[in-house]
């Protein structure tokens, strides 16, 4: 059942089931809440589940032009101190990790764990950069075309059609995104900054899920990210959406780090 707080005049949408440690589940650019539909009920049979829709995504309002990584990691805190949450888990896709991180920054006290799920702590480099400015141009006469090519080029031939029923669903979500939730995220992850240095904190374990074949980000780089921040590293042999090619291990993925960061003194 969706819940709401108000946050600086914006409605922010999420869910809470489930009893045990806290688990934060932040969704992905163009995603929201329902990308944890088969996940989090798993997740709840051992732990508190959280799910939160990010300003701009699902069932949450939209909050200017600029939506950054700081500004989306506040209306975390405020839904975990609305739910009286003094530490939790968190588990970010590709922007949710980006969140993860800003969240783990100012309250590195708050976390257990931070895993970074196809996503990483280095900001844009300049060609990234480059590719959002001219997104959020195109995104305002060609939407929904551009959602179509974005979405499915994250996939290759062969999970196009083992996973068509999930990505058709997926795909449906991110096409309700609005063009300024779209501007407002892409113009946040824009201007982040690296927090490689978050990651040096060990007050709290950090778990890194890569994809082998991830269009977006180099999954060496990442490898090596994870042995440099001393992170644990799960690989898969797909893509950017684990949570669609890889569910079954993800969920066992999971409650291994879930278990690890609960029994860390």
């Amino acid at each position: 059942m969706q819940k709401s707080i108000t946050f600086k005049n914006a409605k922010i949408s999420f869910s809470d089931y489930g009893k045990g440690s806290a688990i934060v589940l932040i969704h992905g650019f163009l995603e929201n809440s329902t990308m944890w539909d088969k996940i989090g009920p798993e997740l709840s049979k051992r732990s508190r589940i959280i799910t939160i829709d990010l300003l701009g995504h699902g069932k949450t309002d939209c909050l200017g032009y600029v939506n950054s990584m700081e500004l989306l990691a506040e209306t975390i805190e405020a839904v975990l101190k609305s739910l009286r949450i003094r530490k939790c888990i968190l588990i970010g896709h590709s922007l949710g990790g980006y969140v993860g991180l800003a969240f783990a920054e100012k309250h590195p006290q708050k976390i257990k764990g931070l895993c970074l799920m196809n996503s990483t702590s280095s900001a844009d480099d300049d060609k990234r950069k480059m590719l959002r400015l001219r997104a959020n141009k195109m995104i305002q006469t060609h939407f929904t075309n551009m959602i179509r090519m974005s979405f499915t080029n994250l996939f290759g031939p062969i999970s196009k059609i083992k996973y068509k029923r999930e990505i058709d669903f997926a795909l449906n979500e991110a096409l309700k995104t609005s063009v300024q939730g779209y501007i407002s995220a892409q113009e946040g992850m824009r201007v982040r900054p690296d927090r490689s240095n978050v990651l040096a904190n060990d007050n709290f374990k950090k778990l890194f899920i890569i994809g082998e074949k991830d269009p977006v980000l180099d999954y060496k780089s990442l490898i090596e990210e994870a042995k440099i921040t001393d992170s644990e590293a799960v690989i898969f042999p797909n893509g950017h959406m684990s949570h669609i090619e890889n569910t079954r291990a993800l969920i066992s993925c999971f409650h291994s780090f879930i278990k690890k960061c609960s029994s860390k003194k």
